[in-house]
């Protein structure tokens, strides 16, 4: 009765939500992109490390959610967005299942701390698969113009450029006649700054306090990459922009195509790492949701394990290496998984210090 009742009040009121004493209030929420069949018990996705080893036994049905909410009795929670058996690719579940979460009425997400996390492509210029690379900044390229390959103009590094500009490396001008969206004035942002404080704390958390695994064929693989000198290192815990597009891309065109895009769009301050699908979905949607006073968006970590070079090594056709991510998966699920769980832990074992305020440099 006192759910359906602050359910209706907020309704009534179209403000922000109301909250009821008895509702659930979890401490730290983790989010992956996709499972592998099951939660448990099988080949493992980007969720099954934290359901097992977490013995995340609880299950919440949110409705709404494209997958339901696992916990246990210390107040972390964890869900997924896709899983290998879904008739359908998109990164649509991931702002389903943050909008089902936030509206849910049994659940008071406002003071919660979010990891989200998963696998990722790695520039070989910041790093090495089976790293884990925590990011500032979410950079979204999906939303843009495109040219063909045979109609791009001379000159150009590619066909690739914002709307409202008419070439590569531009930012739209804000006044009306920018030529996009209707001709309405234009003022957007592909990026989605996260808590940089919070984001230093987590890499200063996890990188004192972590040794992630490295293996002969992950070296054999890392020399393959001469001239990048990140790439050959063995795995380890980095900071670096990650970028979010629904298209898997891969090559040096494209690499250096990412580099300038996550350039641009934080005006030169941070640097491509990382690139996945789903990211920018659940951050867009968090900060949506943050808006209306459902979440705390300086509470939102980016966490991503590196289980692929971007591109081929050095005289290596594209197509040998697109979409082979055979040999770094399993030390990326273990790397995310290793550096996000301490962080983790550290929040809820001293819970009483960071309910209030979130940690940071």
């Amino acid at each position: 009765m006192r759910q359906a009742l602050v359910v209706l009040m907020t309704v009534l009121l179209g403000a922000s939500p109301v909250y009821a004493e008895d509702k659930i209030a979890p401490k730290v929420i983790v989010l992956a992109g996709f499972e592998v069949g099951d939660d448990t018990g099988d080949a493992p996705g980007e969720f099954q490390y934290w359901a097992e080893r977490e013995k995340l036994t609880g299950t919440l049905v949110v409705p709404g959610a494209p997958h339901p909410l696992r916990f246990n009795a210390d107040g972390l929670y964890g869900s997924v967005a896709g899983n290998t058996r879904d008739k359908f690719l998109s990164t649509v579940p991931a702002s389903e299942l943050i909008m089902a979460l936030c509206l849910d009425p049994c659940l008071d997400l406002r003071k919660t701390y979010w990891i989200i996390t998963g696998i990722a492509g790695i520039d070989p210029k910041a790093g090495s698969i089976g790293s884990a690379v925590w990011a500032k900044n979410v950079v979204d390229a999906d939303a843009m113009r495109e040219i063909g390959g045979a109609d791009i103009p001379k000159g150009w590094p590619y066909g690739l450029f914002a709307i409202g500009t008419m070439g590569p490396n531009q930012l739209p001008k804000t006044h009306a006649d920018a030529g996009g969206w209707g001709g309405a004035t234009l003022s957007y942002s592909m990026n989605y700054p996260l808590n940089a404080g919070l984001a230093d704390w987590a890499y200063d958390y996890s990188k004192s306090r972590v040794t992630l695994k490295d293996a002969a064929d992950l070296k054999a693989w890392r020399d393959k990459y001469s001239g990048y000198t990140q790439a050959q290192k063995p795995p380890e815990i980095l900071m670096g922009a990650t970028l979010a597009t629904a298209r898997y891309w891969h090559g040096p065109e494209r690499t250096q195509w990412a580099r300038d895009w996550v350039k641009l769009w934080t005006d030169g301050k941070d640097h491509f790492a990382t690139t996945a699908m789903e990211q920018a979905a659940y951050v867009g949607t968090l900060q949506r949701m943050a808006k209306q006073g459902y979440v705390d968006f300086s509470r939102v970590m980016m966490l991503r394990g590196a289980s692929n070079y971007c591109m081929p090594p050095p005289g290596q056709s594209v197509l040998t290496t697109i979409g082979d991510e055979s040999l770094g998966t399993k030390p990326a699920f273990e790397a995310e998984y290793r550096a996000g769980s301490v962080v983790a832990h550290e929040l809820i074992a001293h819970w009483d210090r960071y309910k209030t305020t979130p940690p940071g440099r």
